[in-house]
């Protein structure tokens, strides 16, 4: 009998992986194909945001710096909002159908579901930016690519990966209080793009305020892609900080979901978000 060679066990193994998160990723799709409602996360509730806020900017008659500076924040509070989204549904999506205990019978990790989700969030994120850039750039003369494109991938990024943050500490929360913490995955995000300084400087903040805000890695992203616009930086190499930050976040978010999904088992919480 032919032994199976190293490379080939490798390349099973790869395979495997890849299956079960592209299914976690089909499911979020064919999940949010019946939704009414995935039109307006992709196209009403942003578009309406740039709109509105790009009117604002001409009623105040703002400097384009001062536009692209609000501008970038909005931008930056939709393409995490969406995001992060998909990545809470990977629970939400369980607990609405009542078929929590199935999805962690079955032989997958947190990293399929978190990737899988991730990858549909960060693919309707880029829509969402693309109207975004769209109506801000014929509207109101936004120029999204002022900072070069590599500053402008680095900023959606550094976005993408704050949602994937924020989706998996909104799952750990819904496994540790139950459908209570449903609501965290609309209000996280709010609270935490307001700390990195969505629409103003983190320096008008009060002291203690703004050392939270420096603890955000999307405060980061955002002084780094302002730069672009003639703004001057309030931290040293903040994209190296930013990704330093949102990737060690990505990691103890891994972990806190782990963690919850253990003591939900324990209590029976897995069990009765599944009746």
């Amino acid at each position: 009998m032919a032994s199976v060679s190293e490379p080939a066990l490798r390349a099973d193994g790869l395979r495997a992986e890849w299956t079960r998160t592209w299914a976690f990723a089909c499911r979020n799709v064919i999940m949010a194909r019946r939704n009414v409602f995935f039109v307006f996360e992709l196209t009403f509730w942003p578009g309406v945001a740039m709109l509105s806020h790009g009117l604002l900017t001409q009623f105040l008659a703002l400097t384009p710096e001062m536009t692209a500076f609000i501008l970038s924040g909005t931008v930056a509070l939709s393409a995490v909002q969406v995001c992060q989204l998909d990545v809470a549904y990977a629970v939400l999506f369980d607990i609405w159908s009542k078929s929590m205990k199935h999805q962690f019978l079955a032989p997958v990790g947190i990293r399929h579901l978190a990737l899988g989700s991730w990858l549909v969030g960060v693919a309707r994120g880029l829509i969402v930016f693309g109207l975004m850039a769209f109506i801000g750039t014929r509207a109101f003369g936004f120029d999204f690519l002022g900072g070069g494109a590599g500053s402008l991938a680095a900023f959606l990024a550094g976005c993408f990966l704050c949602a994937l943050v924020i989706g998996l500490l909104v799952c750990t929360l819904v496994l540790l209080f139950g459908t209570r913490a449903e609501t965290s995955a609309w209000a996280a995000v709010n609270l935490i793009v307001m700390l990195a300084g969505i629409y103003y400087p983190i320096s008008v903040l009060p002291g203690w305020v703004a050392a939270i805000s420096a603890a955000i890695p999307l405060t980061y992203f955002l002084d780094a892609f302002r730069a672009g616009y003639g703004f001057d930086s309030q931290f040293s190499a903040p994209l190296t900080k930013g990704f330093a930050l949102a990737l060690l976040y990505v990691a103890l978010a891994h972990w806190a979901l782990a963690a919850a999904i253990t003591r939900a088992r324990r209590t029976g919480l897995l069990l009765k978000l599944s009746e």
